[in-house]
């Protein structure tokens, strides 16, 4: 069996019991980088045979792996954070197992994306997740749809164009008829460093501009015509 196991977002408290007893018992561990998942390894005192498998993995080693689950191994895949299959290979693993009849297993966990939600306090019952905002051709674009849309968005964004995103999208909500939206910025979630960030997106971008804090950050505007 393939089992796709979440593991914290940063506080390595945050693992379930049962992603732990499932890594302790799985014939092979697969991850994105063998030396992030061995922290969390080492901090638990398991010791499994590691193996990388990230987005320059070519077909022969997924191939590979897929003989191993037909020959009845348990293996389980680990992001380097997280809930597997949010911007990492593990979707494409998941879709040849299944191709092939093989049982894929979920082992719940931590993720940054409902981490960010259950803080924000915005009306979430209908949002867009749009990933990672792109990192040099099409942000303009990217910046232009995320503020035209009716429901909340919720995308990620990296500490060093932070800042340049919130400029951005502020001057595409001050050109709508909605010229004051609600924003929530989550800086390293479960961190030590963690900071949420809320309010209109003005007074964020202040907050943001006057903060030392770095690390990633999950972004998440809120509905058109939601109003705190």
């Amino acid at each position: 069996m393939l089992h796709i196991v979440a593991t914290p977002i940063g506080n390595l408290n945050d693992i379930s019991k049962r992603a732990l007893d499932t890594l302790g018992t799985a014939d092979l561990i697969l991850c994105e980088d063998t030396r992030v998942t061995k922290k969390l390894l080492d901090y638990y005192d398991i010791k499994k045979p590691v193996q990388s498998l990230h987005q320059h993995s070519d077909a022969k080693k997924i191939h590979s792996i897929i003989n191993k689950l037909k020959k009845d191994e348990n293996i389980a895949y680990v992001s380097d954070a997280g809930t597997p299959g949010v911007n990492d290979p593990g979707g494409q693993l998941v879709a040849e197992a299944l191709k092939e009849s093989l049982l894929v297993s979920p082992i719940p966990g931590p993720s940054a994306l409902t981490a960010a939600i259950s803080v924000c306090g915005f009306p979430m019952e209908k949002f867009t997740y749009l990933g990672f905002a792109p990192t040099k051709k099409g942000r303009q674009t990217f910046f232009k749809d995320v503020v035209n849309r009716d429901e909340a968005v919720v995308f990620f964004e990296s500490t060093h164009r932070l800042v340049k995103a919130l400029e951005q999208m502020s001057e595409f909500v001050r050109s709508t008829k909605y010229d004051v939206r609600m924003i929530c910025v989550a800086r390293e979630m479960t961190k030590i460093y963690e900071t949420i960030y809320r309010g209109h997106i003005e007074k964020v971008l202040i907050d943001v501009k006057n903060s030392s804090a770095k690390g990633e950050s999950v972004i998440i505007l809120a509905p058109k015509k939601y109003q705190s």
